[in-house]
Formats: structure tokens, sequence, C-alpha cells
């Protein structure tokens, strides 16, 4: 990495002074690292639980006495100033903190998230987006308000999303042919061909109707064998229907996957995603173009791999993996007789990052906006897809929608469209709100069955994204 040259020649300031919204586990990583992380300094943070915000400088092994309650911006910009750093319960006072450079918002909050967002915009300063429910309902817009404003909107280093959309630009600006990109799932199907047993290795509580291993059935063992040329299609259907009682991904998987579609242009070839289990060494045997034996129409396709994999093998750590091609022959012969893992004709070839590290590793996205004025994502943020829910039940009326968490609900992603009567609502404006509809089961959730919020901050600013984009 150049970052510290980067750093060293062209950074606008010596240091940068973070203000954390929401201290859970991913925005504690944040706080917790920067004792290790030089010219980066976190001086305020801020949580509904105020345990919480002081907690994750405690956690981080800060002294109780550098450490100040503050209720009001003034107050923290003066404990700021004499050495201090700043936890309190009211997150709406980050933002307006003179000291603070830039706001790392994490509530997991929608509506809460997009009003912190456009707050600190608002005051000059930059926003490390982490709240992914926000980003990918108006995360265009709030880009779009930060340029204007001067200062950086961006996605994060240690989000799968954020560290695929890194890895596709890398790619790109090399030369690679992107075939498929995508994200791996957190949890693992590890198969054990002794007990012919597969577990999920998980660090999430199981719920029914899933369970922790199943047993593979004799005529079943072949299909969990590498897969054979031309053989892509067939062995992951039966996959998925061998591997249906375990765990699947869920609708915050698709979540980040449709972030990542509307910053690359990457698109799901299937609205529910394919989201096969795979071994690292079939990604490129099945997410290439079908006429070089994938499940691919053709290139520029995004979605989820489960890693499915030995007892003693590594797997992909949750990390993203893209399917890349040399145009070149020689180029291609190069990429893959060099160590990468390519399918059965050497037409592609599966690069991949086999980690993320969460808020551990969002320093870099911090640093890089803080120091150089510049964003990690890419420079052609769209709405081209939404998150959309389809009824996994019947929904009554006046029952509210659930999160991205519920049962309730599942996902799709599906070319974006403007708030309307009958157009598929995007997933976060509905979330928290009521139905003014009997909604029956495996109906698709349509604006005109949703209860609008009054005063909603979030619905104003995907008013204002449609317009900007969708118009």
């Amino acid at each position: 990495m150049i970052y510290h040259h980067l750093y060293s020649k062209f950074a606008k300031k010596d240091e940068v002074r973070v203000g954390v919204i929401g201290a859970g586990n991913y925005g504690t990583a944040i706080v917790t690292q920067d004792p290790y992380t030089p010219r980066m300094t976190v001086v305020a943070v801020a949580d509904l639980s105020v345990e919480a915000a002081r907690g994750a400088y405690e956690k981080a092994g800060f002294a109780a006495e550098t450490l100040v309650y503050c209720a009001t911006a003034a107050e923290a910009e003066a404990a700021i100033a004499a050495g201090k750093r700043v936890y309190t319960d009211q997150p709406a006072l980050v933002g307006d903190i003179p000291a603070v450079d830039i706001v790392c918002e994490s509530t997991g909050v929608p509506e809460a998230s997009a009003t912190y967002a456009l707050q600190a915009i608002g005051n000059g300063k930059h926003v490390a987006m982490i709240t992914k429910d926000c980003d990918v309902t108006v995360g265009p817009m709030l880009k779009k308000l930060a340029t204007e404003a001067g200062v950086v909107y961006t996605p994060v280093d240690g989000d799968q999303h954020g560290l695929l959309i890194q890895f596709y630009e890398w790619a790109k600006s090399i030369g690679l042919t992107v075939l498929s990109g995508g994200k791996a799932t957190d949890g693992e199907f590890v198969y054990d061909d002794v007990a012919d047993t597969v577990t999920i290795k998980t660090d999430k509580k199981i719920h029914a109707p899933y369970v922790e291993t199943i047993e593979v059935a004799p005529e079943d063992r072949k299909y969990l064998g590498m897969i054979p040329a031309g053989k892509a299609a067939e062995y992951i259907e039966k996959r998925v229907e061998i591997l249906s009682k375990l765990p699947q991904p869920g609708a915050y998987d698709l979540c980040e996957t449709t972030v990542a579609a509307n910053y690359t242009g990457l698109a799901p070839a299937v609205d529910t995603l394919y989201h096969a289990p795979l071994r690292i060494t079939e990604i490129p045997v099945a997410y290439c173009e079908r006429e070089n034996g994938g499940i691919f129409e053709g290139a520029g396709v995004i979605d989820l791999a489960t890693c499915l994999r030995d007892p003693v093998e590594s797997g992909l750590g949750g990390g993203v993996f893209l399917v890349v091609r040399c145009d070149n022959a020689y180029s291609n012969h190069v990429l893959t007789t060099k160590g990468q893992i390519a399918n059965a004709d050497n037409s592609a070839a599966v690069i991949y990052r086999p980690y993320h590290l969460c808020g551990v590793e969002t320093s870099s996205t911090i640093l890089v906006a803080g120091l150089l004025g510049l964003d990690t994502g890419s420079d052609d943020y769209r709405p081209r897809f939404d998150l959309i829910k389809v009824a996994n039940r019947d929904i009554a009326v006046g029952e509210v929608f659930g999160n991205d968490h519920s049962p309730q609900l599942t996902a799709r992603i599906v070319p974006a469209l403007p708030v309307a009567p009958g157009n598929a609502a995007a997933a976060h404006l509905i979330t928290g709100n009521r139905a003014r509809v009997d909604i029956a089961k495996g109906t698709t959730i349509t604006y005109d069955m949703v209860e609008e919020p009054a005063g909603s901050l979030l619905w104003q600013l995907r008013r204002q994204q449609d317009a900007a984009f969708l118009a």
C-alpha cells in the first residue's frame, strides 16, 4: 500500500478528528483502533446509551480522567480543546462540534442516519456512512449534496460492499474484464465427508426452522463434490435444495449487494440472487458466462456466495471476490497459469480477499477522507437498483413492517423506481411504518400499501434523489 506516502506528501492536515455516532460493535471497533492508528483521533462518541458511548472509550483503554460527558456542542468543543475525549447520549451534537472533521454514522437506523449525515454535510464535515440501510435508500443523494458542499461522503473499508467497490475499481484500473463480483456470506458450510454432515460455521444465533447441521443422503453426496465441467447450473440447484435447512443469506446481505451494485454498475442476474454454495475453487467455474460453463448470460454480474469447504480448508472469511479475465490472449494466459484459480477452459479466474475486518480497518477510509479529501468509493454512485421487500406471510392492515432481520419479509433487488403509487417501495422507507391495507403472502410491497410517516427526512431525501437521478 502507498497510503503512508500519500499522507506524508499530500495530507491537507496533520490529524483527522473523528466523531462516531452509534457505539455498537462496528463503531466501537473504530474507537478501539484509535490508540494504534497514526493521524486519527476519536474525539467524540455518541450513543443513545451513555454507557455504550463511554464503554467504547473504556474498551480502547483510555483513562477515566480523560473522558468527559457533554450535553451540548459548546461543552464538547471546550472539552476537546482541553485534551479530553467526549462521550454523550445526544447524537445530534456530534455534527455541530467544530473540532470534528468527519462523522462516522453507524446508528443502523436509516431515518436517524440520514438526519445526522445531512447535518454533518451542512456543517462542512465529511461523512463515513456505515449504516447501509440509509446508504442503499438515499446514499446517491447524500453523496451529491456532499460533493456540492465540498466534503466527502464515502462507503467504508471494513464493510463488504465498501471493499467490493474498491476491489472492482482496482480491477478495472489495471484493465481486467470483470465477469462477476460479490461478497461471501458470514456463515460457511463445512462438509464432513466422513460423517456425511454439513454444519454451518457462524457466530449468529440459529432460529427455527433452520438447523445447525444436516445429514447428507447417499444419493446427494456427489453434488457436494467438485462441480464437473458444464454442470454448474445442475449442481448449484441441487446444493441449494440439499442445504436448504441450514441458515440462508438474509435481506441484509442483499442490502450490501445493492449498495455495491449502485456504485459499480454490476447487476444481479436474478432479483433474488443465486447465492450459491461454492468452494473457492468453484467460483470461477460457476460465476462466469454460460459459453464457458458458468451460469451467467453475460459479464458484469453481482451475486453472493456461501463458502462450502472441508473442515481443514480455509474459507472466504466473509470477504469479497471477483471473477475476471484479460481480453488479450497473452495476458489471460499469464492470469490463469501463474497461481490463480481458473475455470476449466482458463477463460476466467477468481481473485478474492478472504477477510473483512469491520471497524478495525475503517481507519483507512477515515484517513483518506480527512487527510486527502477523497472517498474510497467510485465516481459514479447512482440509484441503479433498489432493495425491495415481499411479504413472507399475510400482513394485516396496521401491522408494522420489520427490518432486514425480520422473517415477515423477504428481499429482492430490482431496477430503481421513484416514489409513486404502484411502484415497489424501497425497503428501508417501509421499515417501522404501518401497512395501509391487508397484504397477502407473496405480494411485493408498493408505496400505496405503506403509511408514509409525517415529516420524514428519509422520504424527503428519497424524493430529492428521484428528481435528481430518475426524472
